[in-house]
């Protein structure tokens, strides 16, 4: 999808950076979170360490983190198929160190603490605060399925939202109208 008017200078593109994140129920209860970030060149780069060529990848970078029901981090694997240099897959040990995190209010502060600056990767990291959001959103999922499910064989309100998004953001501001609509009573005990 282009989004540039018909009368626009014409462009060559330079770079693509790629990130993708799933999440995953798995059979055991648990849940797994995998992300990728690639950074593709569509010109021939002369990086400190090596050639790119025309289309090549400079960055293919993985993680795959095991949470639990509560977003506690059982376990974290990242790997570093392609980097700019050598060395970069040498950071990949540095996540394991998160396990027992939690995603909640100031994970990007924790985190960043342990795998921030020269203790880890720019690219992971920035990989993982997106996984942290996948991770959020694979909830949900859970959530609204629970929520349909109740709603079919109860006459009860259920809500398919927890009551931390209140105050994330504008739309769950707690003076806002989704808030007022989704706790009609006030709001949910913390």
């Amino acid at each position: 999808m282009t989004t540039t008017p018909p009368d626009s200078p014409t462009r060559t593109l330079l770079h693509t950076r790629e990130i993708t994140c799933k999440g995953y129920q798995r059979s055991d209860g648990l849940f797994d979170i995998e992300g990728r970030l690639q950074d593709l060149t569509n010109e021939p780069t002369d990086l400190p360490f090596h050639r790119v060529p025309s289309g090549g990848t400079i960055h293919d970078m993985r993680l795959v983190m095991t949470l639990d029901a509560d977003l506690v981090i059982q376990h974290i694997a990242a790997i570093t198929a392609t980097g700019a240099s050598q060395f970069c897959g040498e950071a990949a040990a540095a996540y394991s160190r998160l396990t027992g995190l939690k995603i909640a209010a100031g994970f990007k502060q924790k985190m960043k603490a342990i795998v921030g600056g020269v203790n880890g990767c720019t690219h992971m990291t920035e990989l993982l605060e997106r996984m942290a959001s996948t991770a959020m959103q694979t909830m949900f999922s859970t959530y609204r399925a629970e929520a349909a499910r109740r709603r079919a064989t109860s006459t009860e309100q259920v809500v398919a939202v927890r009551s931390w998004v209140i105050g994330t953001c504008h739309a769950y501001r707690e003076d806002g109208d989704a808030v007022r609509l989704l706790w009609p009573q006030g709001l949910p005990e913390a």
